[in-house]
C-alpha cells in the first residue's frame, strides 16, 4: 500500500504557544504490530485556557501510539467493518483516564486540562476513526466531500437542534467550544467512523485552527489542483494565518494509494520549483553557448563563402 502524507503543525498568529500535537506513524515504525499496511495518523488539540493543554495533547497521541503494539484484531464477522474499532474506542478511553487521574492527583485545578483526539488508522480498502472533540476528518475523492467527521461542539450541536443555522454558526463567538474532550471527565464517549477508500482518495484531518478560519468552500479546491500533500498542507496553513490565524493550526493530509505517474509528477513539479532558477539559468547557459559555438563556426567559415 502506497500512502503520500504530509503534516504540519503552526503557532498561528494569535496565540502564545502550541497546544496542538500530532502524530503520523505508519509501517516502517519500530515496534508495530497492529497491521503489516497502513499508518495511524493522531491529532489532539488542547483545551485553550485550561491547565496544560500541551501536554495533554502531547499524552493523548503517546497513547495513540502505544495501539501500534497490540495485536491486529481477529478477522470481522462477514457483513461487519468495524474490526479496529474497539482497540480505537478503548484507547481513548485509556487516555482519558490516565490524564484524568492525572488532573485529580496533580493539577487539582477548576480547568483541568484537556484535549481533543482524532485517530485514523488507515487501511488499504478503510479507514477507521475514533473521535472526541472538534477536530476533524475529511474523506475526499475527485475534489468533492464525500463525508467528514461530526464536531462536538456547541454551536454544532445547536445547529443540529435546528437552534441555529450553518452560517451562524460559523460567525458565532462560541464556536470554539466543545461539549466533549479527554481527560476532564471519569468517562468518555467516542464516536467512531469506518469509510472505504478506493485508491485516489485523500483524507484530510486538522483542528479549529483551520476550519474556524477557512470555510470548506475555501479549502477544498486546494483538493482540485493535483497538488500532492507535501503542497497543500503550508497551503491550507498559510490560508488560515491569512484569514487571521486565530489559534493553532494542525494539517494532515493522506493520499491514499495515489498511482506511480501521479507520485512521479508530483515529485517533478516540486524539484522543479525548487531548483527552477538554476535549470532556467542552466538552460540560458546551453542556449548561449550554443549560439557562441554557432557564431564562431559561421565567422571560421565566412558565412558560407566559396
Amino acid at each position: 500500500m502506497r500512502l503520500e502524507v504530509a503534516a504540519q503543525s503552526d503557532i498561528g498568529r494569535r496565540k502564545r504557544k502550541n497546544e496542538d500535537y500530532y502524530g503520523v506513524f505508519d509501517d516502517s515504525t519500530p515496534g508495530r504490530t497492529l497491521f503489516r499496511e497502513g499508518a495511524l495518523l493522531v491529532i489532539a488539540d488542547g483545551l485553550g485556557g485550561h491547565m496544560g493543554g500541551e501536554i495533554a495533547s502531547k499524552l493523548a497521541v503517546s497513547f495513540a501510539k502505544d495501539m501500534l503494539k497490540l495485536p491486529p484484531p481477529p478477522p470481522a464477522e462477514p457483513g461487519e467493518d468495524e474490526a479496529y474499532i474497539p482497540i480505537i474506542k478503548d484507547t481513548i478511553a485509556r487516555a482519558n483516564d490516565n490524564i484524568y487521574k492525572t488532573n485529580q492527583e496533580v493539577v487539582k485545578s477548576r480547568l483541568p486540562m484537556g484535549t481533543t483526539l482524532l485517530v485514523a488508522l488507515v487501511t488499504p480498502r478503510k479507514v477507521y476513526i475514533g473521535n472526541v472533540g472538534d477536530t476533524r476528518c475529511y474523506h475526499i475523492r475527485d475534489g468533492e466531500i464525500l463525508t467528514k467527521t461530526q464536531d462536538h461542539s456547541w454551536v454544532d450541536e445547536q445547529v443540529q437542534q435546528g437552534l441555529m443555522s450553518k452560517s451562524e454558526a460559523e460567525s458565532d463567538s462560541r464556536r470554539n467550544i466543545v461539549t466533549r474532550s479527554v481527560g476532564v471527565h471519569p468517562a468518555v464517549e467516542v464516536d467512531t467512523y469506518v469509510w472505504h477508500v478506493v485508491p485516489g482518495d485523500t483524507l484530510l484531518l486538522c483542528t479549529d485552527g483551520l476550519v474556524n478560519m477557512c470555510r470548506d468552500a475555501e479549502i477544498i479546491p486546494e483538493f482540485r489542483k493535483n497538488w500532492g500533500p507535501a503542497e497543500i498542507v503550508p497551503k491550507l496553513i498559510a490560508m488560515a494565518n491569512d484569514n487571521g490565524g486565530k489559534d493553532n493550526i494542525t494539517v494532515v493530509v493522506a493520499d491514499v494509494s495515489p498511482s506511480a505517474s501521479t507520485v512521479f509528477r508530483r515529485r517533478l513539479r516540486a524539484f522543479s520549483r525548487k531548483r527552477g532558477a538554476g535549470i532556467l539559468w542552466f538552460l540560458l547557459w546551453v542556449t548561449w553557448s550554443a549560439l557562441m559555438i554557432a557564431l564562431g563556426y559561421f565567422l571560421a567559415t565566412g558565412f558560407g563563402d566559396k
